[in-house]
């Protein structure tokens, strides 16, 4: 799928967060990418941040030059990925939404992203997460 060549693996329990998947992956933290929805205008906004910090999310405003951002509550998650928190993948969204990448995650020459669910995450890095989501890198964390 969009020529995205890491397979899909399922975790024997849910991973949720950051740390849940990394102690299964056994990798850092900072190599999971974490997919956080935020409310910008009424739009939904994608940060996929490194799980070793959390989004400066006046720094990601600034950046994109919006207003405020909200972190969006689960039935806008769902509504604007079609998945559920704690599982949203960077991609398969009913609609394309924008996307900022955190450049943190160039610091891991593999990156674990989220499949869908709480159980999938796939394999990836930074420069494969820009192409298969139109994503702008930049620093998002505190």
């Amino acid at each position: 799928m969009l020529g995205v060549p890491g397979q899909v693996m399922e975790l024997t329990e849910p991973a949720p967060t950051a740390a849940a998947a990394a102690a299964q992956l056994g990798c850092e933290v900072g190599a999971i990418a974490n997919s956080l929805i935020f409310v910008v205008d009424g739009e939904p906004l994608l940060v996929l941040t490194s799980g070793a910090h959390r989004v400066d999310t006046k720094r990601v405003a600034a950046l994109l030059g919006t207003g405020k951002l909200k972190r969006a509550d689960p039935e806008f998650v769902t509504s604007a990925t079609g998945q559920l928190v704690g599982g949203v993948a960077p991609v398969g969204h009913p609609t394309v939404i924008r996307t900022v990448v955190d450049a943190w995650l160039g610091k891991h020459e593999v990156v674990w992203a989220g499949g869908g669910d709480k159980h999938t995450m796939f394999p990836t890095s930074l420069d494969e997460l820009v192409r298969i989501t139109g994503g702008l890198v930049a620093e998002v964390g505190d």
